[in-house]
């Protein structure tokens, strides 16, 4: 076949017949026929392939137009034969070129020639570098998917493999996929073990060990090519926060062979090993599980085929297995406890509780706790387990062997001085129990005997062994012991030796002052109360000096006066506001009792400004009932004012109220009014309406007109004083709207006003009948006016000893202070 040749290619002709191997030349051949027909096309790359077989540029074009060439073609059509033949004809030439046989097997492969495409591939991979393979498996492996070919697909896997070994995880789903298992289970396991392995999936070695042992658990009898167990075990070491996980898959794979002793066995072991409560609880679950339903099934199995002598002793055998399971629990669970900590005392205590009534395991426990716990890492009070241990024994009458545990326990390095000393104290007391009083003298002696080089008492290079000679509570105990079972000497040296050694409480010094008081060494008991003042600081002393100076009063009284003085003020030097008031009280009974009246009441006066704020008040009023008593009510009153200058609002007012009815009793009207004037401004009407009860009440009996009228004037000045929130707040016309509303004030005014206009009109009716009265409305200032120069004429005519006669007649004035007493909430 030979293609016609237009005028235009005459060019091209000439110049490719010039240099018939110039590449450019023919490209430009190309590139003017490329808009024309296709076959005058293909003719061009034919004779160019053929001066230039090994031209890649041209074959890449030529098989790139070819095959573009056959898109819409059915795989029957000659067409395709013909590219593929165009493909050969070029790898004979380019089969080292990679893009030649990616365009070719993608080719074929698309065509589905399964066969032809895979020995195409296979070509490809033995012609090309093993570099450039990686470009071609991408194909094979979409072909394998394709045309799934089991056993064809698990070779090809295996060879690309040997290329990509991190592409192993493609393998195994494949291979989970086809359900052949064992083989995937052996390559996930080699996986696991290389150290270098990354999974391209974004998978853990954690995840890929849990898959693992899902796989072996859920297959064991697909999978024979690996020993599950040592894998498992294998995971349980390297991965703890799964143990329980682990282990419950590791039971489940001998569950699923039917070996239920040995999935047993392993429950056991994993309740006995693991480390934490919440894989104890996992496992646990699982384990009791497990026993209910194989009860469960022999159950089943003993109703379809009868009741046989073996099932019944093998059901009865599960049912006694499964509770006694339930009842290990406590004890499974405190081992763990135990496993996370073997150093917790209180844990081997709990331990030691489980094993109630069985004497032997007790034993054990404890030894076995005192053989694992380190002193330094104990968690609690270690000497709460060697003092609990000889208990039992002593509670089981072997008080030899119960010794034994206390001459070990004192010898125990133990981090803090006290635990020795509960050991002692409890060693003594053991002994003090079975009445050998001797052994209990000769434990406390030994144990407060001083080293020869006296440590101190926190000096912790020390062992405690050399420092508790300076606990004040194994001295104490020896302290007792001496009193109760020595002589009084021997009980004042050991009380002596404790102030010497500096480490004496105030319970001590009481203690020992008490014991020489009842000898009757008084001056020494008072000589201890000093030294141990001496000692402490305040509030420590409270208790020494309250008790010393009541002691010294009641041995002396006023015997010794001054010196009684001098103690009480060096226990008010400096002592806090909080107990002061205690000691002056006991400071103006003194003097009260043996000194000067004027002296108590200095002293009560002091008190009123040294204790506490919230005390003052009953302190001032201690201070004006012993100033009652000593020198009457009228010297109460300076005492009265000091008390409403010092106190607070709501202590001042109550004095207040005191005061003023005491100057009412005395008959000093004016007085009490002035006190009452004076408090009003501390008693918001408010809140405070029993003041302004009293108040009234007070000028109803006492006053007059004016006073209650300037009562009333001042409690609405507290009132609008007080007020503070908006609400409380009146407008500018309240007179008129307090009036309109039925206001108790504004109505008590008018009602003021109506009794002096009636007084004014009967005063002017008896002096001059033919007076014509005036309404009150139109003039109250005049009727005011008139009525009080009629009141003072009449006051005048009537002569009463000089008495000013009130404006309103007791009646009246009763009535609106009555009426004023009805309303006062309405007022407030």
């Amino acid at each position: 076949m030979v293609a016609e040749i237009d005028d235009s290619d005459v060019p091209y002709e000439e110049e490719v017949l010039r240099n018939s191997y110039n590449v450019k030349s023919w490209m430009r051949y190309i590139d003017h026929k490329a808009n024309g027909p296709k076959i005058p096309l293909y003719m061009v790359y034919e004779r160019a392939l053929k001066e230039l077989p090994c031209s890649y540029k041209i074959w890449h074009k030529y098989l790139s137009l070819r095959r573009r060439g056959t898109r819409g073609r059915s795989i029957d059509d000659p067409e395709m034969n013909r590219v593929i033949n165009c493909y050969e004809r070029a790898l004979v030439f380019l089969h080292k070129m990679p893009r030649i046989w990616i365009d070719y097997c993608q080719f074929i492969v698309d065509l589905n020639y399964v066969t032809k495409a895979r020995h195409t591939l296979d070509r490809a991979l033995r012609s090309l570098p093993i570099t450039q393979h990686c470009r071609i498996w991408p194909i094979y492996l979409s072909f394998i998917k394709k045309h799934s070919i089991k056993e064809q697909a698990l070779r090809l896997y295996r060879r690309y493999l040997q290329l990509a070994p991190d592409d192993a995880e493609i393998l195994i789903d494949y291979l989970l996929s086809v359900e052949h298992l064992d083989e995937a289970a052996v390559l996930l396991t080699k996986c696991l073990n290389d150290e270098d392995f990354q999974s391209k999936k974004g998978q853990s070695k954690h995840q890929m060990w849990i898959q693992l042992c899902q796989l072996l658990s859920e297959n064991p009898n697909k999978i024979t090519s690996i020993k599950v167990e040592p894998i498992i075990r294998q995971g349980l070491q390297r991965f703890t926060d799964m143990t329980g996980k682990l282990w419950i898959s590791l039971a489940d794979y001998y569950i699923r062979k039917h070996q239920f002793d040995k999935a047993r066995d392993i429950y056991e072991e994993a309740v006995k090993t693991v480390m934490t409560v919440r894989d104890f609880g996992q496992v646990f679950d699982v384990y009791a599980e497990f026993e209910e339903q194989l009860i469960t099934l022999k159950i089943e199995n003993r109703n379809k085929n009868g009741k046989t002598p073996d099932n019944e002793l093998d059901l009865q055998l599960r049912l006694r297995r499964f509770e006694k399971l339930m009842q290990r629990r406590p004890l499974l669970l405190n081992s763990v406890l135990l496993r996370q900590n073997p150093h917790n005392v209180n844990e081997w205590l709990k331990r030691v509780s489980l094993f109630e009534g069985k004497p032997r395991e007790i034993v054990n426990t404890y030894t076995e706790a005192i053989k694992t716990i380190d002193p330094k890492l104990a968690t609690g009070k270690l000497s709460l387990l060697w003092i609990e241990f000889a208990k039992f024994y002593e509670e089981n009458k072997q008080l030899k062997e119960a010794r034994v545990i206390f001459d070990k326990a004192v010898l125990v390095p133990f981090v803090k001085v006290d635990e020795l000393a509960d050991v002692w104290s409890h060693y003594i007391e053991t002994e003090l129990r079975h009445e050998c009083y001797e052994e209990a003298l000769k434990h406390v002696r030994t144990a407060t005997t001083p080293p020869p080089h006296k440590p101190s008492y926190f000096d912790r290079t020390e062992p405690v062994q050399n420092r508790v000679y300076r606990s004040l509570k194994l001295w104490s105990m020896y302290a007792d012991l001496e009193e109760s079972l020595g002589d009084f000497t021997t009980t004042k040296n050991v009380y002596y030796r404790i102030l010497d050694l500096r480490i004496a409480s105030p319970q001590v010094i009481l203690n020992f002052s008490g014991l020489l008081e009842e000898k009757n060494y008084f001056e020494e008991s008072f000589k201890i109360y000093e030294r141990g003042i001496g000692m402490f600081k305040w509030p420590l002393v409270y208790d020494l000096w309250t008790t010393y100076l009541s002691k010294f009063v009641t041995r002396y009284g006023g015997d010794k006066l001054e010196r009684a003085r001098d103690l009480f003020e060096q226990a008010l030097d400096q002592c806090p506001e909080k107990f002061a008031k205690a000691i002056f009280l006991l400071y103006a009974k003194l003097e009260e009792d043996f000194g000067l009246k004027r002296h108590a009441m200095a002293v009560y006066n002091r008190a009123t400004q040294a204790v506490l704020k919230e005390e003052q008040a009953e302190m001032f009023q201690i201070y004006i009932t012993r100033a009652t008593a000593c020198f009457g009510v009228t010297h109460t009153r300076q005492i009265y004012e000091q008390a409403l200058e010092t106190l607070p609002d709501a202590d001042a007012r109550v004095f207040g109220q005191r005061f003023a009815e005491l100057e009412t009793k005395l008959g000093e009207i004016d007085r009490a009014r002035s006190i009452y004037i004076h408090t009003s401004q501390f008693a918001d009407p408010r809140q405070c309406s029993e003041f302004w009860r009293l108040w009234q009440t007070f000028e109803v009996a006492h006053g007059n007109e004016d006073t209650f009228r300037e009562m009333l004037r001042i409690k609405r000045s507290v009132r609008d004083k007080y007020s503070t929130q908006s609400s409380f707040n009146l407008p500018p016309d309240a007179d008129t709207t307090a009036a309109a509303a039925g206001d108790p004030m504004s109505q008590l005014q008018k009602d003021v006003q109506f009794v002096r206009g009636n007084e004014q009109t009967q005063a002017s009716t008896v002096t001059n009948p033919d007076e014509i009265a005036l309404d009150d409305d139109e003039d109250d200032e005049d009727d005011e006016e008139q009525g009080e120069e009629e009141g003072e004429e009449e006051e005048k005519e009537e002569g009463d000893d000089g008495i000013v006669k009130q404006c309103v007649p007791d009646e009246v004035f009763g009535k609106l202070a009555e009426k004023v007493h009805q309303d006062e909430d309405g007022i407030e």
